[in-house]
């Protein structure tokens, strides 16, 4: 049974870090992925033409845009949680919703990817036409479509993520309350 009436405003603060710490672990993971498919992708796009080692310069770009972000969505997610709440969640509580908000922005990442390569797969002049860079092998260009797809699925999906993750919290905070009053009022009588 969760407390739910009194104030965690140390909670929150432990949310927020946490949002994003989980945005630069997600930003690491999905661009030490994106940086071994597609080295070429981030020369064109990022133009590191002189960066000796790709793969580790992408990990740390993940990390940098991971924790940008994390940084706004993290805003936005413990702005939600400390209004629902009344800065009244415990922090447990907020954190199994991040780890949500987490799995469905990898979710969305992949999602993105495979929408991606099946663009690319569907049409390859209109793909290469689009975006700028890509290049003429085929194989070559799906791990280019791939990269620049999960990148868009994680960033917007990561969003869509954090909108749905906070209605999911509102909805089980209202859930807790009502349980809350229905012992209140079952003591009383």
């Amino acid at each position: 049974m969760t407390e739910t009436n009194r104030s965690r405003p140390g909670a929150l603060i432990g949310v927020a870090f946490s949002g994003v710490f989980l945005g630069a672990i997600l930003g690491a993971i999905t661009n030490s992925n994106n940086g071994w498919v597609s080295p070429l992708y981030f020369r064109n796009i990022m133009r590191w033409d002189d960066v000796q080692d790709i793969w580790r310069a992408s990990i740390a770009q993940g990390i940098l845009e991971g924790i940008m972000f994390g940084l706004a969505f993290a805003v936005i997610f413990t702005a939600v949680v400390g209004i629902v709440s009344k800065a009244r969640s415990p922090y447990g509580l907020a954190a199994v919703h991040l780890v949500l908000i987490g799995v469905a922005a990898l979710v969305c990442w992949t999602l993105g990817g495979v929408v991606a390569m099946g663009l690319a797969t569907l049409s390859p002049g209109f793909y290469r036409h689009a975006f700028r860079g890509v290049p003429e092998d085929f194989g070559q260009m799906l791990r280019y479509a791939w990269v620049g797809g999960s990148i868009w699925g994680i960033q917007f999906g990561g969003l869509a993520s954090v909108i749905v993750g906070s209605v999911l919290f509102r909805a089980k905070w209202r859930h807790l309350q009502e349980a809350a009053d229905n012992r209140a009022n079952i003591a009383g009588d």
